[in-house]
């Protein structure tokens, strides 16, 4: 293996790491805005989100820890091939894959929550939606 091979990881784990920051953010601008949710009505919907948000944040630590790893032992690979260190480059790159396994796992669940979430948001907006209908139908 040369140089080359681990290099080619460099911009598609940077991607993942800014995707992962992202996702990050977005979670962030969601808890702020349950916070200003607060009606009766909506302390159901908040308190069955808290559970997947916390449980989203640790997901997200997690697959952005396991991708910054397996960015650092890309680069340990790729100095470890260039000081002509054959055998301890493969192992780091293929420690590095691993760990992007890892981050990509982690990544999948996180997405699962995250269609749950909007499941739960879209079951509450169509139990609102019917009641209005309903209140419409008795006036």
């Amino acid at each position: 293996m040369d140089l080359t091979t681990p290099a080619l990881l460099f911009p598609a784990i940077s991607l993942l790491l800014l995707a992962y920051t992202n996702r990050f953010l977005v979670l962030a601008q969601l808890i702020r805005q349950l916070k200003q949710m607060d009606t009766e009505e909506d302390h159901a919907l908040i308190a069955r989100q808290i559970g997947m948000l916390r449980k989203r944040i640790v997901l997200t630590k997690r697959m952005q820890a396991f991708g910054v790893l397996s960015f650092f032992l890309c680069t340990v690979s790729m100095f470890l091939l260039f000081l002509g260190a054959s055998l301890p480059g493969v192992v780091a790159f293929g420690a590095s894959l691993v760990l992007l396994s890892f981050s990509l796992l982690y990544s999948l669940y996180e997405i699962q929550i995250s269609t749950n979430a909007i499941n739960v948001e879209l079951s509450s907006f169509e139990a609102r939606k019917s009641a209005d209908r309903e209140d419409m139908d008795y006036s």
